[in-house]
C-alpha cells in the first residue's frame, strides 16, 4: 500500500513537470511568442493555456500589452521666430503584434529589455520629430486667446513618427515593429531665464502697439461719427426752419381773412378777445375783485346797456366819452360797416 502510494505521488510529481515543461498560459494583459531553438514561428494574443515543447526545443516570451510611456529629454527648439524654447513630449504606445515586435527587437534574452529597447528608440525619434517647432511661431503656440496651434504641432509630429521615411527608424518600429502608438503630445514649454525678459518685454512692446492703434482707430471712428451726427443735424434743422417757416405762411395766410374781418368791425374784436378772456382766465369757482375799467372786465360791468333786440354791439367802455370825432357804428344782419 505504501509502495503504491509513493507511485502514485510521483506519477503526479512527473505529470505536474511535464505540464509545467509542455503548457504555458496567457493573461488577458499579455501576448505571447513561442519560439523554436530562438527562432519565432507562432504568437499568441488571446488569453488562455497554450501547448509547446519542453525547454530548449520550445520557449515562451510574453510581453505586456498595457499602454507604456517614453518622455523624450527635454531639448532646445528654435521656433519660426527665432525664440529659443525649452520642450518637453512624450509618446504612449503598446505591443500590437508580438511576432513582428520580437523579430524587430528580441536580441535580448529577456522581455523586458525589448521593451526598453523599443523605449530608447522611439525617445530618439521624437526627439528628431521635434524639429517640426520650427515651422511655428511662438505666438502661434501659446496663443489663447485665437486658439494654439499646438495640437496642430503634436498632429505633425505623429505623422513624422509614422512615416517610413522619419530620421531614427520611427516610421519602421510601428509599422514593421509591431507597435500602436497611442498619442503624442507636448505637455510643457518653457522659455529659458536669459531670454526670458527679452521675449516679456518684445511681447509688452507688441500689445501696447496693438492697444495704440485700437485707440487711434477709436478716435477716428469718433470723429466720423461726430462728423455725420453734425451734418445729419444742420440737415434736420434746415428741413424743420423750411417746414416752419411754411407752417407759419399757411398760417400767416388763413389768419389774414379773419383780421380783414375783425378790422372791419373793430369793436366786435374787443368784445370776443374779452370774452375770451373771462372764459380762460377765470375758472367757475373763481372769485375776483377787479376794476370794470380793467382791460376786458367791461363786459361785466352792470351798467353796460345791452339790449338782445338791438342790432348794437355792447358798448364795453360804457362811461368812456366818445370822441369829436369817432361815431360809433351799428351793425345790422348782413350788413358790413361803412368804409370811412
Amino acid at each position: 500500500m505504501q509502495k503504491l502510494l509513493k507511485y502514485i505521488v510521483t506519477g503526479l510529481i512527473v505529470l505536474a513537470v511535464l505540464a509545467f515543461m509542455t503548457t504555458y498560459s496567457v493573461r488577458f494583459t499579455e501576448s505571447a511568442v513561442v519560439t523554436t531553438f530562438g527562432k519565432a514561428d507562432g504568437s499568441r494574443t488571446e488569453p488562455g493555456m497554450g501547448l509547446r515543447w519542453p525547454y530548449p526545443i520550445q520557449s515562451v516570451i510574453k510581453y505586456d500589452t498595457r499602454s507604456r510611456f517614453v518622455e523624450a529629454v527635454p531639448q532646445t527648439a528654435a521656433t519660426k521666430d527665432e525664440r529659443q524654447i525649452i520642450v518637453s513630449a512624450f509618446i504612449s504606445w503598446r505591443v500590437k503584434d508580438p511576432l513582428k515586435f520580437y523579430q524587430l527587437y528580441g536580441s535580448g534574452a529577456r522581455p523586458i529589455e525589448h521593451l526598453r529597447k523599443a523605449d530608447d528608440q522611439l525617445k530618439g525619434s521624437l526627439s528628431a520629430a521635434l524639429a517640426s517647432i520650427s515651422e511655428y511661431r511662438l505666438d502661434e503656440l501659446l496663443n489663447a486667446r485665437e486658439g494654439s496651434k499646438l495640437a496642430e504641432l503634436e498632429t505633425k509630429i505623429r505623422a513624422k513618427l509614422t512615416s517610413r521615411e522619419q530620421a531614427g527608424g520611427a516610421g519602421l518600429a510601428l509599422q514593421e515593429g509591431g507597435i500602436e502608438m497611442l498619442s503624442v503630445g507636448i505637455y510643457n514649454i518653457q522659455m529659458p531665464e536669459s531670454i526670458t525678459q527679452n521675449v516679456f518685454d518684445a511681447m509688452k512692446a507688441a500689445r501696447t502697439r496693438i492697444a495704440a492703434d485700437a485707440v487711434k482707430k477709436g478716435e477716428a471712428e469718433a470723429e466720423a461719427i461726430r462728423a455725420q451726427a453734425d451734418a445729419d443735424s444742420r440737415t434736420i434743422m434746415d428741413f424743420v426752419r423750411q417746414r416752419a417757416e411754411s407752417i407759419r405762411s399757411q398760417g400767416d395766410r388763413e389768419a389774414a381773412q379773419y383780421f380783414a374781418k375783425m378790422s372791419e368791425v373793430p369793436e366786435l374784436a374787443v368784445f370776443l378777445k374779452s370774452l375770451e378772456l373771462m372764459r380762460d382766465g377765470i375758472s367757475s369757482r373763481t372769485t375776483i375783485i377787479w376794476p370794470f375799467s380793467a382791460p376786458g372786465m367791461g363786459v361785466m360791468n352792470p351798467t353796460t346797456s345791452f339790449d338782445p333786440g338791438a342790432d348794437a354791439l355792447p358798448k364795453i367802455f360804457p362811461n368812456a366819452a366818445p370822441d369829436a370825432g369817432t361815431k360809433t357804428a351799428e351793425l345790422k344782419p348782413g350788413t358790413a360797416p361803412a368804409p370811412k
